[in-house]
């Protein structure tokens, strides 16, 4: 899932081995949730979410938050029907995830986001950071408990 000629243990030489951090994203046409997350720990945290403009991913603040927070690793959330088949916005995810793997040079994984947004609604940290950011902190989290 790295791209050819790109290392990430260069970038993270100065971490133990066992500690990565990762950046999960909620998905949208209008917004995408932004959070944070460490396998370490096993926690995922909410951060922000960034308007997407005219309907594209706002690259440069994505890239700040990649410079800033220097993750190992990118996790997406696919949006999925009940069913498991591909919602509308499915390919639009996917495409998404394919930039953020190019731009970046960074593994980038997906996670079933079905009832995400519906879960952040409900939680506390919707109302401070936003239901997108809180349903990336949701899907993070579903991923990093996925690998425990």
């Amino acid at each position: 899932m790295i791209a050819a000629g790109a290392d990430i243990h260069d970038r993270t030489a100065h971490r133990p081995p066992s500690l990565q951090t990762l950046l999960g994203f909620d998905f949208g046409r209008r917004r995408i949730g932004v959070a944070t997350g460490q396998t370490i720990t096993g926690t995922a945290t909410a951060l922000t979410t960034l308007e997407s403009p005219d309907g594209r991913p706002d690259w440069d603040a994505i890239a700040g938050l990649i410079e800033t927070w220097q993750p190992d690793a990118l996790v997406v959330g696919l949006p999925l029907h009940a069913d498991g088949s591909d919602a509308g916005i499915s390919g639009a995810a996917r495409r998404f995830m394919r930039q953020l793997e190019g731009r970046f040079c960074l593994p980038v994984f997906s996670m079933d986001e079905r009832l995400s947004s519906h879960a952040a609604t409900r939680s506390g940290d919707a109302t401070n950071r936003g239901v997108d950011a809180a349903a990336a902190r949701i899907i993070l989290q579903d991923w990093l408990d996925t690998r425990r």
